[in-house]
Parts: C-alpha cells; structure tokens; sequence
C-alpha cells in the first residue's frame, strides 16, 4: 500500500470507530451492533481499511497489548469488598462450569456442524467461552437490574476474558505441536498452572512499579496515567514474550490490586482510561470485522445460528441454574444470569490470532474459526441487547426508576430535609462524618450510610452502586466543591452541592464550577439561618396552593424521580407531582 493509502486506511478506521459509537450512545444500544456491522462493510467495500495490509505481522501485537489496557481498566473497576459471601461463590462457580461446560459442548457438536476436525473445534470451543465487561457493562447501564446480578456478571465477564485467553493459548499450542488436543493429560494442567503463574508475577511486579509511581514517587495525575499506561503495557508485553498470552493476567491483577489495596495514591483515571478503552475497543471491532469477507461467512451462516441457538438456549442456562444454586438469588434473578452471555472483544482478538496462526500451518478447518465466531458475537450481541431489557422487566428484577439519594451532611435543617425527602416515599441514605451529626442521623429513621460510603465515592476507581442523585450539604463549602468534582465519575447521575455565601474567602468553594442546589439565593448559610428562626420544609402535592413565602426546592414527580430547582434549572411540576418547600411554619 501507498503512504496515502495507509493514512486514508487508518483515518477511517478512527472515524468508523468513532462515529459508530456516538450512534450507538445516540441509539442507547451496545456499540458493537453498530461497530461490527460498520468494520464488515467497510472492509468488502474497500481495500483500504485491512489491518493485515495497514499494520502487516504488527497487528497481533497491537490487539495484544490494546487488550491489556482495557482488562486492566476493567480491573480497576472491581472492588473485592464487594464481592462477599454467596456471591463471591457464585462468580467462582460461574467461571468454572462456564469455561468448562461451554468448551466441551462447543467441542462436541462442531465437528459435525462446520465439518471440521476436533482439534480445531476445540480452538472454537475455548474462543467462545469468554464474554467481557465491554459489552456486558453497556447492556447492563440499559437494564439497569438488581446490584447483585449486576455484580455477579461483570465480575464474571471480567474474569472470563484472561482464563479463556490463556486456555486458548494453550490449545493453540497443543494444535500446533502435536495436532490433537488432549485435555485430560496432567501436562496440559501443569502448563496452565505455568501460564498462572507467569500471569501473577507480572501481576505483582505491575503492582509494585506502580505503588513506585503512585505512592512513592506521587507523580499526580498526569504522569500517574502516563505511569500506569507504560506499565501496563511493558508489564503485559514481558509476560506475553515469556509465555504466551500470560499479560491478560498480569494486566487484570494489576488492575485489581491497585483498586483493592487502600494506600495506593490513585490519580482520577476514569477521564483518560475510559476514553482511551473506548477508542481501543472501537479500532479493534472495526479492524478486526474488516477481515471477514462475506464469502467466508456464507457456508457456515445456518451452522452458526445453530450454534448459537445451542449456547443461548441449551448452554447458558445450564450453566446459570447450576452455579447459582443457593446463591440467594430470587427465581427471577438466576433466570436473567442464565440469559445473558455474549461475547466480545476477547473472542474476536483471539479468533483473529489463533485461527490466523493455524492457516498459515495449514491446519483444515482453521479458516472457519473467525466466521464463526464472528457470527456468534453479533447475534449473541443483538439477541441480548434487544432483548435484555423486556426480559428484565418481565422477570421483575429492574430497579426502581425512582431516585435513590445520598445526602451528605448532619446539621439539623439537612437532617430534616431529609426526613421529608424521606417522607415524599424516596429512597435515602445519610452521611456525616461526626458522631454527634451522625445520632442526629439515626435519631431520625434515616438509614445511615457505612463510614467507607464517601470514601469508596470518592474514590476515581470504583463506582458507587445503586445511588442515582448526591446532595452535598455539610457545613464545610469547600468540602461540598471538591467532593462534587470527585464523585462525578463514581455516581450514576447528578452531584449537586449548596452554594457558598457570595463573600465567601474559601479556597476552592468560590470558584469550582456545577450545578449549585437551589440557586444563589438560599446558599448553605441562608438556609440554616432561615431554619434557626422557624422556616420548615413541608412536602405537598404541586396541585395546592402553595404557603405565602415559600419556595419550591424539589419536584417529586409520580414515578418518585427527584427533580432539584438548581441555579441553571427551574423545574415546572406536572399533574400528579409532589413539591418539597422550604416556609415559614
């Protein structure tokens, strides 16, 4: 190819990239529906978009390492405190039935399937165990189902992706060496524990450059990102050179014990590592979709809906009514965990290495594996996301679409706010960080959140699960700013906070931008002074005449949304809303 032809191939991948995944936000629909179907295209309408040809013998690597950044993104977003009990048993027992149900079921009924040999349909069996929280976590945020299931199957997506990696690995070698595939020989257990083993210490050595980076040497936030890129790749990069495809590990339990060790000095990630994972991700589906030509498709399309039909209705069950037997699940929610397994990036980057290998070894039937898989990932894809969401709400395991409220704050107008908030039918949750502010708190009847619940929010790793809105209403302005910069990234919706008085000397408070609660005039030292001489809230429907001198706060629309009146945002009630006010008793 020419150099013109090179930058043409490579400015289109990055645009198809990107453009399919801004329709697909648009659309609320997982990416890949949109990504896969655009990298197809492009590559049977024009030969300039083919990884081979733009990146040649290089593109292996490239998928490798780009892989690596985004388990070891995924990593950082796994807390182990949250992963207890039934549930933590549950994941083990997912993974493992998972793994090895789906191979050996895979394995069986290929053969007669796509007219292959077994050694080769064992490579398809092992590719196609993996799933992956890049598209599991986007069909989910639509679902929005129960904390639980939502933890058990990003978890287990998660973890999949390194162990059916390196399971493909060694299939790949079993093939290529001895061509056939024995899984009963201690060997193949022995090289598999090696494989472990390689992944763990590379984990570890991962772990400690970065407590070097991060903690030592306190780089901030710019050099920190630099440092955690540099290592994840370098750390993944010497992994795959000793033993292959060990760096999947070494990136996820990297990512795992930064997010899980407490003293680690963590930069706020999410803004670079999010955007970085998802323009990997969109190169990847679209290069890798690009090398599949219809020809290639058109024999094995009606085995590969087959096939399919086999792993979403036979397979998936199975191995959900199994793993989830005294996991304290509802019938509803061992149902949803037992329809929901599609496949991602990690079958599609190892399809692409493994079967690629193979043909150019001249194994038979090793040019059906990227076909196949293909088709696996975008029916499992469409089926699961078109279908996720009714299914959810037919089982009876969606949220509330009502607001769940942190508020954050003990003085005693806060506490009564809350206590209306409360009594408006919302569901909320209280922090305070003194023990007399946090009596007050249970004095009340407010749930009481734990003492690590702003610590885990504010931290850019992990995700606060289940709360929709945050209200900041210490006394302590400059708190309230820059936990609101904080926490941006760590709730599933708005983070309000109270404004500071207009002559306020803060350090931050004055000048951090947001969304200030209830606009300039009732800032936080107002609304105590109101309270002190007699002002109360009252919650009552939007229908009655409101009290004289009262002003409206909240508008608790009927399906229990909380709408706040902010500086930006004045919010008009509707027939069958309830307003919170703020009057003179």
């Amino acid at each position: 190819m020419t150099d013109e032809e090179i930058l043409l191939g490579l400015a289109l991948t990055v645009v198809l990239a990107t453009g399919s995944q801004i329709l697909a936000s648009r659309l609320r629909v997982p990416a890949l529906i949109i990504l896969l179907p655009a990298g197809f295209t492009a590559g049977a309408l024009t030969d300039v978009i083919h990884p081979d040809q733009l990146m040649g013998q290089n593109f292996s690597a490239l998928v490798s390492m780009s892989v690596a950044v985004i388990l070891y993104d995924a990593g950082l977003g796994l807390n182990l405190r949250k992963l207890t009990g039934r549930t933590r048993w549950t994941v083990g027992r997912l993974l493992l039935l998972g793994v090895l149900i789906t191979f050996l079921i895979t394995s069986a009924v290929a053969p007669a399937m796509f007219d292959m040999p077994l050694r080769v349909a064992s490579m398809l069996g092992v590719i196609l165990v993996v799933s992956g929280p890049t598209v599991v976590g986007p069909i989910l945020d639509v679902v929005r189902p129960t904390d639980k299931v939502r933890r058990i199957l990003i978890w287990e997506g998660t973890l999949t992706d390194p162990v059916g990696a390196i399971l493909g690995a060694l299939v790949f070698h079993a093939i290529a060496t001895t061509h056939r595939v024995d899984i009963g020989r201690g060997y193949q257990l022995g090289q598999f524990a090696l494989s472990m083993a390689v992944g763990l210490i590379g984990g570890a050595i991962g772990t400690a450059l970065l407590w070097l980076a991060l903690r030592t040497l306190r780089l901030g936030e710019t050099l920190g990102t630099l440092a955690q890129l540099a290592t994840v790749i370098a750390v993944s990069a010497v992994c795959d050179i000793v033993r292959e495809d060990t760096g999947l590990i070494a990136a996820i339990v990297t990512g795992l014990a930064v997010t899980n060790i407490s003293k680690f000095d963590m930069p706020a990630r999410r803004p670079f590592f999010e955007t970085m994972a998802q323009l990997i991700i969109g190169l990847l589906f679209v290069s890798i979709s690009s090398t599949i030509t219809p020809a290639s498709l058109v024999p094995v399309l009606l085995p590969s809906l087959a096939l399919l039909a086999i792993l979403v209705f036979v397979v998936r069950p199975l191995i959900a009514y199994l793993s989830t037997m005294g996991a304290g699940l509802s019938a509803g929610e061992r149902a949803f965990v037992g329809w929901m397994a599609p496949r991602g990036i990690v079958a599609a980057a190892t399809a692409t290495a493994f079967s690629a290998n193979l043909v150019e070894r001249g194994v038979d039937g090793a040019g059906k594996i990227l076909p196949v898989t293909f088709l696996v990932i975008v029916g499992t894809v469409l089926l699961y996301s078109l279908s996720a969401a009714p299914v959810a709400r037919m089982l009876g395991i969606v949220k509330p679409a009502g607001t769940r409220i942190l508020l954050v704050g003990g003085e005693p107008w806060v506490v009564d706010l809350g206590r209306n908030l409360r009594s408006a039918g919302l569901d909320l949750l209280m922090w305070a960080g003194l023990a007399q502010e946090r009596q007050r708190i249970t004095d009340a009847g407010i749930a009481l959140a734990t003492g690590d619940l702003l610590a885990t929010a504010t931290n850019p790793g992990a995700r606060l699960e289940g709360v929709t809105a945050v209200f900041l209403a210490t006394d302590d302005d400059d708190f309230n700013a820059l936990a609101s910069v904080m926490m941006q990234d760590s709730v599933d919706g708005p983070v309000y906070r109270v404004g500071p008085p207009e002559d306020s000397h803060g350090v931050v408070a004055p000048y951090t931008g947001g969304d200030i609660l209830f606009g300039r005039s009732l800032v936080r030292h107002t609304l105590a002074a109101r309270y002190g001489a007699g002002a109360r809230f009252l919650v009552q429907p939007a229908s009655t005449p409101l009290p004289p001198g009262s002003e409206i706060l909240f508008v608790v629309h009927a399906d229990m949304r909380l709408e706040p009146v902010t500086e930006r945002r004045h919010v008009k009630p509707g027939e069958g809303d309830s307003v919170v006010l703020l009057t003179m008793s």
